[in-house]
Parts: C-alpha cells; sequence; structure tokens
C-alpha cells in the first residue's frame, strides 16, 4: 500500500477551482465541505430538484416526522455550505446556456459529475427522469469540458457499483466486465461508457468513481442504512429479505469524500484516464447493519421477509487500486461509522421530533 498523506494531495490542489455539478446532495455537499476544510475554492450548481425544500415539505403528507427531519437535514447542508464559504448556484444542468454561464464565470479546472436520481427504486418509478438528469446533465457538461479543454483539467465522474450487476464471486475489481441491470444501473454505466470516448476522442482528462451503499449525516435518500435506524425510532419493523443475509460493501461518506479528493488531486490531468472503486473494501450482511441498529435502539423490531428476486447479488469491491495509485486506506469500519451515524441520527430525531412531540 502507498502511504500518501492527505497534506501532499491538498498540496496538488493548490491553485485548483473545483465546480460540482448536481453539488448539494448527500455526496456533493460532503465533498465541497471537505474541499473548502482544504482551502480548495469550491462552486455547487444544483436545481435542487432531487433534494428540493418544496418536494420534501409537501411529500409523505401523513408523516410529518420525516417531512420535518428533512427538511432539517437540508436546511443543515446549506448553513454547512454558506458558512464554509462554498459558492452556490441554482442551476439547471439540463440547461446548456446556463451551465455555460456558470463556467465562463467561475472558470473551473476540475469539473465534479454529480447528478443523477440519488435511488435505484426512484429511478425505476421515474426511468424518464433518470435518464434526463443523468445523461442530459452529463452531455452539457462533457461539451463544455471539451470547448473549455486548456482549462478544465480533470472531469470526474460519479458512477456507482450497481454497473457490476450481480456479482459472480465474492469480490469485483476495476477490471471486472460491468453488467448492468435496471434503468439506474444502466444510465451509470452508459455515462462511464460517455466520459471515456470523450477521453479518446478529445483526450479529456477523466476519473470515474465507483461508491457503495453509502451512509452518513443528513442523508435523506431512504437508503437500506437510513431507513433502518428511521423505522426503528418510528416503531416500524426492519425489513430483513432473506433473514438479511444479503452482503453490501457499506461505506461512511466520510471515506468517499476523501477518496474523492485523493482522485482530484493525483489524477493525472489532460490525457489520463482511470476508474476507481471506492468503498470501505469488506461486504457486510443486512443482518450486521440491524444489529448495530437494535444495540443503538433496543426497541427496534426485526422481522424477516422472503428475498426479492430483483435485488442484486452484491458482495465486495476491491480496493487495491485506491491504495497503490492513491493511497486511499478507509478508515470508518461498519462498527464505528454505523454505530456514529445511528447515534447521531437519535440525537436529531430528539431534537426535530421530541420538540414538537
Amino acid at each position: 500500500m502507498t502511504d500518501i498523506p492527505f497534506s501532499t494531495v491538498i498540496e496538488k490542489l493548490s491553485g485548483s477551482r473545483v465546480l460540482l455539478v448536481g453539488g448539494a446532495g448527500f455526496i456533493g455537499h460532503n465533498l465541497a465541505m471537505l474541499l473548502r476544510a482544504s482551502n480548495v475554492e469550491t462552486m455547487v450548481l444544483d436545481n435542487m430538484m432531487v433534494n428540493s425544500m418544496v418536494d420534501n415539505a409537501f411529500h409523505d403528507r401523513g408523516d410529518l416526522t420525516k417531512r420535518k427531519l428533512n427538511i432539517h437535514f437540508l436546511m443543515s447542508r446549506f448553513d454547512m455550505m454558506r458558512d464554509a464559504g462554498v459558492h452556490l448556484q441554482n442551476c439547471d444542468a439540463r440547461n446548456f446556456a446556463d451551465m455555460a454561464q456558470a463556467f465562463d464565470a467561475f472558470k473551473p479546472t476540475k469539473v465534479v459529475h454529480l447528478a443523477a436520481i440519488a435511488s435505484a427504486v426512484e429511478a425505476r418509478k421515474n426511468p424518464g427522469l433518470c435518464f434526463d438528469l443523468q445523461l442530459t446533465t452529463l452531455r452539457n457538461v462533457l461539451e463544455l469540458c471539451r470547448l473549455n479543454h486548456e482549462q478544465v483539467e480533470t472531469l470526474m465522474l460519479l458512477s456507482s457499483s450497481t454497473v457490476y450487476g450481480d456479482f459472480e464471486g465474492d469480490s469485483v475489481d476495476e477490471t471486472t466486465r460491468p453488467r448492468p441491470r435496471g434503468i439506474y444501473a444502466n444510465t451509470k454505466y452508459m455515462a462511464e461508457r460517455l466520459v471515456r470516448t470523450y477521453h479518446h476522442t478529445d483526450r479529456l482528462g477523466t476519473c470515474i468513481i465507483r461508491p457503495s451503499a453509502l451512509y452518513g449525516e443528513r442523508c435523506v435518500s431512504r437508503r437500506v442504512s437510513q431507513a433502518f435506524i428511521e423505522n426503528a425510532l418510528a416503531g416500524r419493523p426492519l425489513l430483513l429479505e432473506g433473514g438479511g443475509d444479503g452482503r453490501l460493501d457499506f461505506t461512511y461518506i466520510e471515506d468517499l469524500a476523501e477518496g474523492m479528493v485523493r482522485a482530484l488531486g493525483l489524477h493525472g490531468g489532460r490525457g489520463s484516464s482511470d476508474t476507481f472503486n471506492l468503498t470501505y473494501g469488506n461486504a457486510r450482511t443486512i443482518a450486521e447493519l440491524a444489529a448495530i441498529v437494535k444495540e443503538v435502539v433496543p426497541t427496534a423490531i426485526l422481522e424477516e421477509r422472503p428475498r426479492a428476486v430483483e435485488k442484486p447479488v452484491r458482495g465486495t469491491l476491491r480496493m487495491d487500486k485506491a491504495r497503490e495509485r492513491l493511497g486511499f486506506n478507509p478508515s470508518w469500519p461498519l462498527e464505528r461509522g454505523y454505530r456514529q451515524y445511528c447515534e447521531w441520527y437519535v440525537e436529531e430525531w430528539r431534537k426535530v421530533v421530541g420538540a414538537n412531540a
């Protein structure tokens, strides 16, 4: 494993201007704050469609608790980014003219494409919107990077571990041939193919990131990690499909954000192309996740359900390449990271829900 101090990475980012397209989401705002903590000039572009205050205020009309929590988490994101000195612009990345204006004004040297529906479940409900937010926005970003070729050193694409499809063994690495299933995974893989095409035809510097099963503070995407602790506090059962034997490579958001900053800082720039798995690197069962919730919230109800046939078979994403090339050594195992997240969620629940009970 290569030992590359984080301070060395930050030195390489000195003078960079990083534009996060779709950056007000769960991953984006955490990445933005880490970049600003490292004194990197950072701008977030977002149309607030997926993480909309209005949408969160009006959906789930029968669940006042969820609405209050989601709005609280979203406002916390904006407050933290503002206080960190992040530039935030309301911009629809599907509109080329608006994007071009933002590029001209900010003059980014590195661009991170994060725009997408954050959930495979939601993507399946609205495949047209999934396609639009993932690929139409990417087309505009690719063209603007091409037109600003000498200015933009690196285009980073946030892809997904779902591009691998069903794992044939216990683990995959970046050389494993993708076999995506469903609209979410396929739009992610199409995005990867487009990014690589622009690298080959226009020599754009490109970097593709594949994360897995993220969890962490201020997530509103109803990933299983959030759903479990939320359901436990609300007295709803935690559903363990197939007894909870499904395995995911759970990754704490702080590990992912650090890995992405490392990739931005150490990328070779124009003419270079890389793909990295950025996860914890050790798949764990859903039952293990539920056990941690049960320790934090002893009243949590666990119920077994038949396994859903459409759920992909997953496992560990091998991290050899990121460790060697980026010096990436994730530091948040499930026992520590997920417990900390659950304890944080309990405190936020008490502040937001308890104060209004």
